[in-house]
């Protein structure tokens, strides 16, 4: 047998262990519900990673809710292909600008129960199979909304539907209740380079 041979037969033995384990744990997975999956830390990408899940539910034909706090008065490029594309996605953005725009804690805290109201109402509707909370995490570090209340409607929404709440400082109680939490870190930002947010790109 040649070197060569004995790597290759080697690094087979190892893919067929690694295939033996992977499938066992698939094996052992036997609970069928939706998740609550929790993107939060200083890098960039949380909001991006929660649109890719609403792509892959419209490629099943899923029903989506989408909400967006504090996101600026401008529109974004999801928001414009959403609206004017797919008609099965509910989609909500505050718009009100982020906090250090608008400089108004008392109309902060109206427009993010204003936008719960549309929040609260899909969490209590089965024919969801996705809701998107993006930025969630602000309203409640700031307390512009009652963190029980929150965490008591994402804790009781139907078996099946699944939620991507997105934002920096994710807290404890989020945390604890849901099934996945990343935190995505901020190794390297092309904004401290004082490079313009790029349009298709960061909005």
């Amino acid at each position: 047998m040649t070197e060569t041979e004995s790597q290759a037969e080697r690094q087979k033995r190892k893919m067929q262990k690694l295939k033996t384990k992977v499938d066992q744990h698939v094996a052992a997975c036997n609970q069928e519900r939706g998740v609550m999956i929790l993107l939060t830390g200083d890098g960039k990408g949380k909001s991006s990673s929660a649109f890719g899940m609403v792509m892959r539910s419209l490629g099943y034909g899923y029903k989506v809710g989408v909400v967006q706090f504090i996101k600026g008065q401008q529109l974004s490029g999801e928001e414009l292909y959403l609206r004017d594309s797919c008609p099965q996605v509910d989609f909500y953005q505050m718009g009100t600008g982020f906090t250090w725009d608008t400089q108004d804690r008392d109309a902060d805290i109206a427009a993010a129960k204003t936008t719960w109201e549309v929040v609260a109402p899909m969490l209590r509707d089965e024919s969801y199979h996705l809701v998107i909370i993006d930025e969630l995490t602000y309203m409640l570090s700031y307390k512009y909304l009652d963190e029980s209340m929150v965490i008591d409607a994402l804790s009781n929404r139907p078996a099946t539907q699944s939620v991507v709440v997105t934002g920096r400082g994710g807290t404890s109680s989020l945390k604890e209740i849901a099934d996945t939490v990343s935190e995505i870190k901020d190794v390297k930002h092309a904004y401290h380079d004082n490079i313009k947010a790029r349009k298709g790109v960061d909005y």
